[in-house]
């Protein structure tokens, strides 16, 4: 790629160029990720401590009981974990409904918070599986930076103090909560020190023990009593008989590269679907950041939602394939519905015949990790673990409580996922490991900032920084406020029903990107952080 180094966009960043780099979403875990690879680790002993170490210095976004996924690149092939959670085995409709009630359509109550929220957290198991097969380093020392941050504390940066405090209303009274995340009886303000001793007691034991605490050890007991002294149904099996997933892969072919992302239960396969329709346009025959471009883009993206929420669940439970709603020729049917002169409400199709933080790592050998965990809403469920400093996912919130959906509540079962790690090839080579993290906002920054880099050569951290826009569940259009004011006047005129947001920290995503420069690794990456979080990339 021959990249047009300039960027038109106001930002705090400029592209980082090494032969081992780490991008995160906070300068403390990109630098516990480089000490790794300073002391002869490779991408994955990088990546795993930098995931560990964002646990503690960006808790709103994930903790110790978050979910997690991974694509790598391990120097001859390309690999898939899913290590989303699954559901207690005492969860059913009949559940829910006995405890919290009937909605006005008769559909049982669902929870957004606290123990009925939270499903077995993956990302533990993510880490030592991981490590066990591409690992180097010892796990204990993967986990050191991480419990020594949260031994000896660290200064609370901006946007997470930003986010912090925004969560505080809705989660005060959550069980454990109070203790853990607000000293002094509120949010930490930006520059205060913060510590989490119970959190560098739990990493070292998750460390000693390969992960294996946390699912059938001291950290497995102390979750399970908590969660019998507050009534929910999490138990020694349901930690004991989790494991995370190798998975293979989906793809699909955008202007001579191959985008991978992971299957479902997860929400990428509407990134894919987004480009193959966009595929079928000549889109960088119009100019960049135009309004035609943005309405093209936006139209694309409404058309996979609305495939998406109607069918992707766990697998074991969907109507359709992946393959078919991937297919060349259902795609180029749903591209045919786009009005390049008018938005439209778009129904779901029929595809058969007949849904955080991200990192990203790479050394000089070529591995390459595209990585992210969550903890779903801003702190998860909000329950904390007494003396353990594990903040535990409301994953469960992904779940239906409709029983006509492939997406229902059952026993063991994954709910639909957001968070969704991304990888770029060509010919079967690695180029580019990448992710946009924040909900339903990241198939579509990985849509948005892969248009910019391959149709129109903007270099990684300009299409990073670039101003965004947001589809949303409605179908509803989310725009920056830094967007060209004559595109908004014109999307609205196409019927885009549009509202500026001034605030991009919780809308808009925040990306990193690491590109390989050329074949040979000794010319190295590039790297990108977004400037909508405290982030960095580094290397050396």
């Amino acid at each position: 790629m021959s990249f047009n180094w300039n960027n038109p966009y106001p930002t705090t960043r400029i592209p980082l160029f090494a032969r081992n780099a780490v991008a995160t979403s906070h300068p403390l875990a990109a630098q516990a990720g480089v000490r790794m690879l300073l002391k002869g680790g490779n991408a994955i002993d990088a990546a795993l401590a930098a995931a560990a170490a964002l646990t503690i210095v960006e808790p709103v976004s994930c903790g110790l009981g978050s979910d997690a996924f991974a694509i790598l690149w391990d120097g001859k092939a390309l690999h898939g974990l899913n290590s989303s959670g699954v559901a207690p085995a005492a969860w059913d409709l009949a559940y829910f409904k006995r405890k919290y009630g009937e909605q006005s359509n008769h559909l049982a109550q669902q929870p957004q918070r606290g123990w009925d929220s939270v499903t077995v957290p993956g990302a533990v198991a993510g880490w030592a599986a991981l490590h066990q097969r591409f690992g180097k380093l010892p796990f204990e020392d993967i986990m050191e930076p991480a419990a020594e941050i949260a031994e000896r504390g660290h200064a609370i940066a901006p946007v997470v103090a930003h986010k912090w405090a925004a969560a505080i209303p809705a989660l005060h009274d959550q069980p454990g909560f109070a203790e853990a995340f607000m000293p002094n009886g509120r949010a930490p303000a930006v520059s205060q020190k913060f510590m989490l001793p119970d959190a560098a007691r739990s990493l070292r034991m998750i460390g000693a023990s390969n992960g294996r605490a946390f699912y059938e050890g001291a950290l497995a007991e102390q979750i399970v009593a908590f969660s019998r002294d507050c009534g929910g149904a999490m138990t020694m099996a349901d930690l004991g008989n989790y494991q995370p997933e190798w998975v293979t892969p989906i793809s699909k072919r955008y202007r001579g590269y191959d985008v991978h992302e992971i299957p479902p239960n997860g929400q990428g396969i509407s990134a894919l679907m987004a480009l193959g329709m966009l595929d079928q346009f000549d889109l960088d025959s119009l100019p960049l950041d135009s309004a035609d471009a943005q309405h093209l883009q936006i139209e694309a993206m409404k058309l996979a939602f609305s495939d998406l929420y109607q069918y992707v669940a766990d697998p074991r439970a969907m109507q359709v394939t992946p393959q078919e709603m991937l297919s060349d020729a259902y795609l180029s049917q749903r591209a045919k519905l786009i009005n390049m002169d008018r938005a439209t409400q778009f129904e779901f199709g029929m595809p058969r015949s007949g849904g955080t933080v991200y990192l990203s790592a790479a050394d000089e050998n070529g591995m390459m990790v595209s990585f992210i965990q969550s903890n779903y809403m801003g702190f998860g469920s909000g329950v904390v673990v007494p003396g353990t400093g594990i903040s535990l996912q409301n994953r469960g919130v992904g779940f239906s409580m409709d029983p006509r959906s492939a997406n229902v509540v059952a026993p063991g079962k994954r709910p639909f996922h957001t968070i969704i790690p991304a990888f770029l090839t060509r010919d079967g080579v690695p180029v580019m490991s990448f992710g946009v993290m924040g909900g339903d906002m990241q198939p579509q920054g990985h849509v948005q900032t892969l248009v910019r880099m391959l149709d129109y050569q903007q270099q990684p951290q300009a299409a990073c920084d670039a101003p965004r826009w947001k589809v949303n569940r409605d179908f509803t259009l989310d725009v920056e406020a830094s967007m060209n004011t004559d595109v908004v006047t014109a999307l609205k005129a196409r019927g885009h029903r549009l509202q500026s947001i001034a605030d991009p920290y919780m809308d808009f995503g925040s990306g990193q990107f690491i590109w390989r420069l050329s074949d040979d690794p000794d010319q190295g990456y590039v790297a990108a952080s977004d400037s909508r979080r405290d982030g960095q990339a580094a290397g050396f």
